[in-house]
């Protein structure tokens, strides 16, 4: 690092100090860069802070991060500070293509494995990707949607805001026919493309896993569905495995009034509410064997209630959710695992083969299977 680096920030100094063993080949491609946690241990900082060089890393291009594995010099870092070093010829660059992406938030339980995929997708084509998030507020969706257009982007993807109704700024896109994808949801009777999880597919395997394990009485428990497509599609799929089971649907059971779990609630309060609203629910129906959650904060609320009512789970209550933030090979809670990095990556082929064919008759909708995912929170029904 240069003589002037002390007054850098501590991530620049270490992204530098990186990119510096990279150019020596200290680190060949394909080898695993240091963690988070070991460069938090040689430089004396915080892991947010290592985390930030990390991301500077990979947003240059020099490492490839891959998650539960770590960090790795990618195929094209040397290649790429070559031509850093050389002097510039003069010549301009043919400008890359810019795709912007609207999504409401990002977690390890659910995003970033999306984003992981579009960044790939983005290396692969030779292109940038620019994020906003909109934190589930619709107005903040349709400035964020306004600033990427005024940036010049080529393309968008977008996660709405919400179920309820889709903003103007995203129907003026439809009406232009500005080359855009939607994630998780689609436009019903608009021409738009999407890619989402066959979320009635997957609910209606879960569900039939739960009726094999001997439950007959299970209660979804959902956000309410206020017209959200995955939503609705996994209350579709939920009702015909019932029906595969010749069993009648007792909605009565269900609860579909979650709040804390939606991106735009910041109320603290709200889960301990959703906890309580839960165990009064329990009590008032305690025929109820199984709880088949739509997300996984949702299934850990579940949790909390079993535990207050003094129930043990899987011995008397069984849990079941969507998605999960670890590992399989590390989870707990039986989930039905969406393939959110081919979610992202195939999101991102379809917005440049939209501006591709540059017409509407191009419009798809692309759904992607679940994984069942057996944990310790599912069990054969007592007696």
């Amino acid at each position: 690092m240069g003589k002037d680096s002390a007054s850098k920030p501590m991530y620049e100094q270490i992204f530098e100090s990186l990119r510096e063993r990279i150019q020596l080949h200290q680190y060949k491609v394909g080898e695993r860069v240091p963690s988070e946690k070991e460069l938090c241990d040689e430089f004396g900082v915080s892991r947010i802070t290592t985390k930030k060089a990390l991301e500077m890393l990979a947003n240059e291009h020099l490492i490839v991060r891959q998650p539960g594995r770590g960090s790795f010099v990618a195929n094209t870092a040397h290649e790429g500070l070559s031509r850093l070093s050389q002097p510039s010829v003069g010549k301009e660059q043919e400008r890359k293509l810019l795709i912007g992406l609207v999504i409401t938030n990002f977690s390890d339980m659910y995003g970033t494995e999306l984003l992981y995929g579009m960044e790939e997708a983005s290396r692969e084509h030779d292109c940038f990707l620019v994020l906003r998030r909109s934190f589930g507020i619709p107005e903040q969706e349709e400035q964020s949607i306004r600033e990427l257009l005024e940036l010049g982007v080529d393309g968008l993807i977008i996660f709405p805001a919400q179920g309820e109704y889709f903003s103007d700024e995203i129907l003026k896109l439809v009406v232009s026919k500005f080359p855009f994808v939607m994630i998780d949801r689609y436009l019903k009777g608009i021409p738009a493309s999407s890619v989402s999880t066959d979320n009635a597919g997957a609910a209606r395997e879960g569900a039939n896993y739960l009726f094999d394990l001997g439950h007959q009485h299970i209660a979804f428990l959902t956000q309410p569905p206020a017209n959200t497509t995955a939503i609705e599609e996994r209350i579709e799929g939920i009702t015909e495995a019932h029906n595969d089971q010749g069993v009648l649907v007792n909605r009565e059971l269900w609860v579909e009034s979650f709040l804390s779990s939606l991106p735009s609630e910041f109320d603290p309060e709200a889960k301990i509410r959703d906890v309580q609203m839960l165990v009064e629910h329990m009590q008032k129906y305690p025929q109820i064997s199984a709880l088949f959650a739509a997300e996984y904060d949702i299934a850990l609320i579940a949790e909390q209630a079993a535990e207050r009512l003094g129930l043990h789970v899987p011995e008397d209550l069984s849990i079941i959710c969507f998605d999960n933030p670890h590992r399989s090979e590390n989870c707990r809670i039986t989930h039905l695992k969406q393939n959110q990095f081919e979610m992202g990556k195939t999101a991102f082929e379809m917005v440049l083969q939209n501006m591709k064919n540059n017409e509407s008759t191009g419009v798809k909708r692309i759904l992607l299977p679940a994984r069942l995912v057996e944990g310790t929170t599912t069990s054969h029904v007592k007696g």
